[in-house]
């Protein structure tokens, strides 16, 4: 009987220990409570126990820039769900208001403070998953608390900006920082009808896309009446004031902090536990931190990037899902597989959608990396010409100019931009190259794109480019060829070139090419463009086969210039190089 009870009891404790475990999660929200959901549905016995510091778990962090609209009718609606579903749904303890203020690794226990009594008490697990997340930055400077500032982190901090500039008598608002966050929030500003001003330092918003790309952007920006201000710091503030390095001075009645964002690491340091190269948390494949018992995940860590094969900081949803998975799985013995991310995103931006994946030309150069590149960049209608709502999109592919291997792609349009760097995006998840674009069997039907779409296309020109089947020129280096005097021919109709063209530029259309081949000279470079740069794509081929190796294709053509151009012309007061832009 002894021997039973004993039995017993070590059969007890062996339950308590492998599947009676007290597992302790720091955030509810993506990665936090992800990873707690995903944990109970591997096991029933576990305790599980989440934090969140704000009021709220599991909310739309990535939706909060839509309240100031109306978008999301109210507060309450970015929250997914609350801890009394979490409880009855999961049997997950969410505790909101609870913010965890240390760690102890060798007791195995954290220490909670309660917001709302300032009561400590403290906790035990077996283990341990840190998903803080990340902060706005929000840098002291000179005259800060004379003017009503503002961060962007939950659903309490959304709710504050929309109540006070609700209010306001003067809808003045200025937003530092040109990331995601700050246009997010400046259109929705200016959607619901703010004076906006939109203060970047560098020269350009959104740094996934490279500078010739974002011009598209930020002449949407400017068009719908935000005053952008780029290449220009912020050097304090006064009532009601914003005083930029440059001298100007923008008059607001309230300043949103979008500058950027850090990851919460202060625990982690505390404890003891490393830090990564990026300043986020180190972690192993399987987000376990140097402590065999805490995981990390989420917008606080630092990813391996495929691309750059570097570490790096990615604060973004998706990522943090798959994080989660990862580390509920590894806590139950599963087999898990961590490839590395290669940083796809999208955003709206008005009337205008981008998406990006992998490396662009900034980063490669900003990194240091030693990748021989080139770029396949073109623009197609992204459905059938004859359907009312097609529209020109904008496609630039990176590509290593040895292997074909794709690195990276943007794209940027009215139309559906994502369906097309979503697709190039699982294409580099197996390593694809430009043939394998090219190949690619898509679904086709005119409402939706094209008999060959736009990622075909960027295979085909890839795949010239790689086999130097022509010579091409970027946008960006059309300025200062026209003004060295260089020769550019323009192959479109003559009624085109009459709306607009390049200064200097001789008029040969396509269709009157061969007719006038000895007005081309073979002595010096030729630059040949059209509209988008299929139709002088094929005069360059029809003049290489005549005999000239010479010419040029213009990738882009004058749609590409007009757009480079125009915010640059427009903002700084510039000559413009063309007599006229065309948008269409």
């Amino acid at each position: 009987m002894q021997v039973v009870k004993e039995h017993k009891k070590i059969v007890y404790k062996t339950k308590e220990i492998v599947m009676g475990r007290k597992i302790l999660i720091v955030g509810g929200v993506a990665g936090g409570a992800s990873t707690a959901a995903r944990l109970r549905r591997q096991s029933e016995e576990d305790k599980i126990i989440m934090f969140e510091m704000g009021p709220h778990v599991s909310f739309s962090n990535c939706s909060l820039p839509y309240l100031l609209s109306g978008t999301i009718e109210q507060a309450d609606d970015l929250v997914l769900m609350n801890p009394e579903l979490f409880l009855k749904q999961y049997n997950i303890e969410a505790r909101v208001n609870q913010k965890v203020v240390s760690l102890d690794r060798t007791a195995k226990t954290v220490q909670i403070k309660n917001m709302k009594t300032d009561e400590l008490y403290e906790e035990h697990y077996d283990k341990l998953v840190l998903s803080p997340g990340a902060y706005p930055i929000i840098p002291k400077m000179e005259g800060l608390d004379q003017i009503p500032y503002f961060g962007v982190r939950n659903v309490v901090d959304i709710d504050k900006l929309h109540r006070f500039v609700k209010d306001l008598d003067e809808k003045k608002v200025t937003v530092i920082g040109g990331g995601f966050i700050g246009i997010e929030v400046a259109e929705n500003l200016k959607e619901a009808g703010f004076e906006v001003t939109l203060i970047e330092a560098m020269d350009q918003i959104l740094r996934p896309f490279d500078y010739d790309m974002v011009q598209i952007l930020h002449k949407e920006l400017h068009d719908h009446g935000i005053q952008l201000i780029l290449s220009d710091k912020v050097e304090k503030f006064s009532k009601n004031q914003v005083h930029l390095a440059s001298g100007k001075v923008i008059d607001t009645r309230a300043v949103v902090m979008a500058i950027g964002v850090a990851p919460e690491t202060k625990l982690a340091v505390e404890a003891g536990l490393t830090i990564g190269s990026t300043g986020a948390i180190f972690t192993d494949k399987n987000y376990r931190t140097d402590d065999p018992d805490i995981y990390a995940v989420g917008d606080a860590i630092e990813v391996y990037h495929q691309m750059s094969q570097m570490q790096t900081k990615l604060p973004l949803a998706g990522p943090a899902l798959k994080q989660a998975r990862i580390v509920a799985d590894h806590i139950n013995g599963k087999l898990t597989v961590n490839k590395g991310y290669i940083g796809s995103s999208a955003i709206r931006v008005f009337d205008y959608n981008g998406a990006s994946t992998g490396l662009n030309e900034g980063m490669i150069k900003a990194l240091g990396l030693k990748i021989p590149y080139q770029v396949a960049r073109i623009i197609l209608s992204d459905k059938v010409g004859i359907m009312p709502d097609a529209n020109p999109m904008h496609v630039k592919l990176l590509f290593d100019s040895i292997t074909g291997k794709v690195l990276g792609a943007q794209a940027i349009g009215k139309g559906d931009v994502t369906k097309r760097i979503d697709v190039i995006a699982t294409a580099m998840k197996f390593n694809a190259t430009v043939t394998d674009l090219k190949d690619l069997e898509l679904s086709y039907a005119p409402p939706f794109s094209t008999g060959k779409d736009l990622v075909n296309y960027a295979g085909y020109v890839g795949e010239n480019l790689l086999n130097h089947a022509y010579k091409q020129i970027p946008v960006t280096e059309i300025r200062t060829l026209v003004e060295e005097g260089a020769l550019f021919i323009d192959v479109r109709e003559t009624y085109e070139y009459e709306y607009g063209h390049i200064k200097g530029a001789i008029n040969i259309p396509l269709s009157t090419l061969r007719d006038r081949i000895d007005e081309i000279p073979k002595d010096k470079n030729v630059y040949l463009h059209c509209r988008t740069g299929q139709r002088s794509y094929n005069a360059v081929l029809a003049l290489q086969n005549l005999g000239y190796n010479n010419v040029y294709n213009v990738a882009g053509s004058f749609l590409g210039l007009s757009f480079y151009e125009y915010f640059n012309d427009v903002t700084t007061k510039r000559e413009p190089i063309v007599t006229a832009y065309n948008f269409y």
